[in-house]
């Protein structure tokens, strides 16, 4: 890049596990974080949505994602000016940490003219953030399935959706530890619980790809994360529950929560309200969002 151009990158929220597809199954979401990046002393800047939260300083995730493609190169991080514009709710399960990796990857790559291909890029996001179901959808759009092999590494595959689909998201004002969220699950399961997700999963693709919503409902039940998670978090079945009796397709925990996503194509504000209600009789406040599904995955704007 130039001394004096500037680089953007816009990275969209993503929604991961979607009930059965544990750590494999995410789709991207029509809000956007941007990164806007300029040669000059090293500092962040942040506006919006965890702008209180986030560090500024080297440990910040845009800056690891960076770091991530110099390192790969063989050369070191320029001085760089950071400028975050954050519209994706911090902590949320919604993939903020997602869109930082990704932004400050695609940023780099274009910085240091490495040339790095989408795959490339993925492989670099998903090693750090330990698995794809938030990265894939945040590069590349729409509803991706990801998985990791152990002799060919990380496979993705994108899901199409037959025809327009909305999140309706409930987003408490209360947040969910991620790590001791995920450790809240069992490192074993039976047989009848794994062949439970295996089939809904597989529903779960065919539904969304064949266009026959009504089988949603069914297709994200999970027996592996939402209900070991429920413990903490007892609300959370009563406001899934009330999202599909507002009229939702299906209702989910998004990522490790604390925000639950229902998916309908009518009476979006009515779910919402439903689902704001119900948190509401458990002394849980928040604010409920409306957005499509999004087509487009990051993208860099110079």
């Amino acid at each position: 890049m130039s001394i004096n151009k500037k680089i953007s990158v816009m990275v969209p929220a993503t929604s991961a596990n979607m009930g059965s597809g544990f750590d494999s199954i995410g789709v991207a979401l029509d809000l956007w974080n941007e990164l806007t990046v300029v040669s000059g002393n090293f500092s962040f800047n942040i506006q919006g949505e965890g702008e209180q939260e986030l560090p500024k300083d080297e440990s910040n995730l845009v800056y690891l994602g960076v770091k991530s493609v110099y390192d790969l190169i063989g050369e070191s991080v320029p001085s760089l000016t950071f400028l975050c514009n954050n519209k994706i709710p911090f902590s949320r399960g919604m993939g903020s940490s997602s869109a930082a990796i990704v932004s400050g990857l695609m940023a780099g790559n274009y910085i240091s003219n490495s040339k790095l291909t989408d795959e490339k890029i993925f492989e670099l996001a998903a090693n750090i953030e330990g698995h794809a179901d938030n990265v894939a959808p945040a590069i590349y759009g729409g509803c991706s399935i990801g998985i990791n092999d152990e002799k060919n590494g990380w496979i993705i595959d994108k899901v199409k959706i037959k025809s327009k689909l909305n999140a309706i998201i409930f987003v408490p004002d209360m947040t969910l530890n991620t790590d001791e969220s995920r450790m809240s699950l069992h490192s074993e399961i039976s047989r009848t619980d794994a062949v439970f997700n295996i089939g809904r999963a597989a529903l779960l693709v065919n539904s969304l790809s064949s266009g026959n919503y009504d089988l949603l409902r069914f297709a994200t039940q999970d027996k592996l994360h939402q209900r070991q998670r429920s413990k903490t978090y007892r609300a959370m079945p009563y406001i899934i529950e009330a999202a599909i009796r507002g009229g939702a397709y299906c209702s989910y925990l998004s990522g490790s929560g604390s925000s639950i996503i229902a998916l309908s194509d009518k009476r979006e504000y009515t779910i919402g309200y439903e689902m704001a209600e119900t948190a509401r009789t458990f002394g849980i406040n928040g604010k409920t969002m409306v957005v499509p599904i999004s087509d487009s995955g990051a993208r860099v704007k110079v």
